[in-house]
């Protein structure tokens, strides 16, 4: 049986003499302990997917605001409508519900919409390594804690449809952009390519996530010259699916090589997402995986 963590020493004392329970001051201290020489806290997170992503995503993000100290979040919205895009109505919950940034990735023009919120949203970011003249923009600096951050969107090369080389238009972009802070959101197919962004972009950027697989790797780990990374940040979404999907149709697909239009799955709901603790020297000193999930109501 677990034990239930008791307050005493010096909680107890403050207690005493401010009427406020020791353990509501006990917590208090260690989340003061855990930001100690954190600059800025970025929650990144998982490609979410459909309406249950969503709702699970406006159902727990003001909480981890609040209890992670989060001072920027991120979010890869590309299946936030319907598993196919991004549109209007999903954009404007999840803005609202605390959501600063949107990423993208090979869904990014699936929703018609798409195209007047990058005209009308400047933070919503699509790949930067499409072909030029593609329309939005492919990565954006934000005031964040009186300093800035620059947020950058990738895509991957292998299995997926064509474009520019990621890794040559991330050098593009940081020779020619300065920020406090720089995170990178590499949507690949390939753990091969997501893992040697990762090790181009040490020490040059202070966090990469990847995306697109919508399954979390556990190799959350700081690079040796102080660039968080994590292959894959996972999906918010439904649990019980393949990848998002109505598990059924999936699994009717693989075996006669046919299905009907995907849709997205019902049920169990799953929360994916990384947070970054960014120091004042633009490095980073911790990355913590957060995965977990509530039975449908």
């Amino acid at each position: 049986m677990k034990k239930k963590r008791v307050a005493c020493g010096l909680p107890v004392f403050l207690s005493s003499r401010c009427k406020i329970a020791p353990n509501v001051i006990y917590y208090t201290i260690i989340r003061i302990y855990k930001r100690w020489g954190v600059a800025v806290r970025l929650l990144f997170i998982g490609d979410i997917v459909g309406s249950p992503g969503v709702h699970m995503v406006l159902e727990n993000l003001p909480r981890l605001i609040e209890e992670y100290h989060i001072d920027f979040t991120v979010a890869n919205g590309e299946n936030a409508a319907g598993g196919f895009g991004l549109n209007r109505r999903s954009y404007t919950d999840l803005h609202a519900c605390g959501v600063d940034c949107f990423t993208l990735g090979n869904h990014t023009w699936d929703c018609k919409e798409i195209y007047a919120l990058m005209d009308s949203h400047k933070n919503i970011i699509r790949p930067a390594n499409y072909a030029p003249g593609a329309p939005g923009i492919g990565y954006q600096t934000f005031p964040v804690c009186g300093k800035t951050l620059l947020v950058i969107n990738l895509i991957g090369r292998v299995y997926l449809p064509d474009c520019d080389c990621p890794f040559r238009k991330l050098d593009e972009i940081l020779s020619t952009q300065q920020a406090d802070w720089s995170f990178v959101d590499m949507h690949a197919e390939a753990t091969s390519e997501k893992l040697a962004m990762g090790w181009h972009a040490d020490g040059r950027v202070s966090a990469v996530a990847g995306t697109h697989t919508h399954v979390q790797t556990a190799d959350a780990r700081l690079l040796p010259r102080g660039t968080g990374y994590i292959t894959d940040a996972g999906m918010t979404g439904p649990r019980d699916s393949v990848l998002g999907v109505d598990k059924d149709i999936i699994v009717r697909r693989f075996i006669t090589g046919f299905s009907p239009r995907f849709e997205t799955a019902r049920g169990d709901l799953q929360f994916n997402a990384v947070v970054f603790d960014l120091t004042d020297a633009g490095t980073c000193t911790a990355v913590e995986a957060l995965n977990f999930w509530r039975p449908a109501l």
